[in-house]
């Protein structure tokens, strides 16, 4: 979206400064993107000097030099704007963490048509991803880049959304009780749509059943036209009904009596599942590029969010035969010596990992390996939940090389070399899953994986 510096203003509660030329009208459309990041600002940005781990007040040279607009900085903050013969706004508020919220919601109030937000323990990216492949085959359509679901990647997603925008696709994201309370307040959905209700997060949540209150808040703010798509496989997630005021679809990959439902589900040879669709919109044949069969559900919610905002179903179903997903969650690809890598390593989750392992028995190979790092954030539950997963790779036949903690029962490697080592030549006849919690960092592994 376009903004002059005045809108900026208004939509932050901050005072302009201009530095520089000021013999520009401040009402100009001179803003054209906003980033947090001095390194991707191009001309014509507007950079928001956050105060993280590092301080972004001490980037705003860069941005400026870089060709940013306009800068967002605290109040009574001292910042160093070079000279860059031309105008530059300095946009002083009192936080401006939360002034990157109130620009995304003047954004938010620029969409005339649907927003969809997105939830859930596990899923909630891949779905993000298909939902706005399956409405861009006919709507101009915004999505959050990558996993950008907190109060940072939200607001940016909508401040940056093109000025002709339909629909918007939002992942939310929670650390905590009230999180998704808040980014509501400010993406305001009128679509919710909840996944799953898993162990991830667990030690900010405390249960299962803390997760579901959080996860819920996403259905209780959603408007009284508005629709809450539940995954009703997850009892937890079936129950939000009551707890929202708009209109409830229902999907299900096992039950034929839900309002979206798949039929003669199919995985071929390479993870890619295929189904008939069941739906009040129609009822196509879907196939599917992105891999595993735990995608057919995510792929009926994505048709049930692009049904609801009237795209033809013939047309969405199409789109998801080309859909990709955002990086690192099932890759499936082949290396040089002939082994298939399955690069799941973007995250991971007790409900993810058996999802994963499921996939990757279910491929014709000689040998099925799994190199499996840190399942983060599980909180007191988290050794329990590590040796289930080491149980379901037993049960599954898979070989596991655990790379960074004892608590699989499995001697660990500490490093990518380690794990390498550990796996010994892999090639012709091998399948190999690289999965663990971001934190791991385990894509390195894959990609080492690859080209050996």
């Amino acid at each position: 979206m376009r903004w002059s510096a005045n809108a900026v203003a208004r939509a932050t509660g901050g005072r302009i400064e201009w530095r520089g030329r000021t013999d520009g009208d401040a009402e100009r459309p001179l803003i054209d993107a906003v980033s947090i990041d001095s390194r991707r600002v191009a001309p014509g940005a507007l950079f928001v000097a956050l105060v993280a781990e590092r301080d972004g007040h001490d980037f705003v040279p860069a941005a400026v030099a870089a060709g940013a607009a306009a800068v967002l900085v605290g109040r009574g903050r001292q910042v160093d704007v070079p000279s860059a013969g031309r105008s530059v706004a300095v946009v002083s508020v009192d936080d401006t963490g939360r002034a990157l919220l109130d620009l995304g919601g003047a954004a938010r109030s620029r969409i005339d048509g649907p927003v969809a937000a997105i939830t859930g323990s596990v899923g909630k990216t891949s779905t993000k991803d298909l939902a706005a492949a399956a409405l861009a085959s006919e709507l101009r359509t915004v999505a959050s880049e990558r996993s950008f679901n907190n109060e940072l990647g939200m607001p940016l997603t909508l401040a940056n959304a093109a000025e002709d925008t339909e629909v918007a696709v939002l992942e939310m994201g929670a650390r905590g009780p009230g999180h998704i309370r808040l980014l509501c307040r400010y993406g305001r959905p009128t679509i919710g749509v909840v996944t799953a209700v898993a162990a991830a997060h667990t030690d900010a949540f405390g249960d299962l059943d803390g997760v579901a209150e959080a996860k819920g808040e996403l259905v209780e703010a959603l408007p009284a036209d508005g629709y809450a798509v539940l995954n009703v496989d997850d009892p937890r997630v079936a129950a939000m009904a009551v707890r929202t005021r708009a209109s409830i679809v229902g999907y299900s990959v096992r039950s034929p009596d839900a309002d979206v439902a798949a039929d003669n589900v199919l995985v071929d040879d390479h993870l890619r599942a295929s189904f008939t669709l069941r739906s009040p919109w129609g009822c196509p044949d879907v196939q599917l590029e992105a891999r595993g069969v735990h995608q057919v559900g995510n792929a009926l919610a994505a048709l049930a969010v692009a049904g609801i905002c009237g795209v033809d179903m013939d047309a969405a179903a199409a789109s998801l035969r080309r859909a990709v997903l955002s990086p690192w969650r099932m890759e499936v690809s082949r290396s040089t010596s002939g082994a298939v890598v399955v690069n799941d390593a973007y995250n991971a989750n007790p409900a993810s990992m058996t999802a994963a392992l499921e996939a990757l028995a279910s491929l014709p190979a000689r040998r099925h390996l799994a190199v499996l790092g840190l399942m983060a954030e599980l909180g007191p539950n988290a050794a329990a939940e590590h040796a289930g997963v080491a149980a379901a790779a037993a049960r599954l036949g898979v070989d596991v090389v655990a790379i960074g903690t004892d608590w699989y029962g499995i001697d660990p490697v500490a490093t990518i070399d380690g794990a390498l080592e550990r796996l010994g030549a892999v090639g012709q006849g091998d399948a190999v899953l690289v999965k663990a919690s971001r934190v791991a960092g385990l894509e390195q592994l894959a990609a080492r994986l690859l080209s050996t």
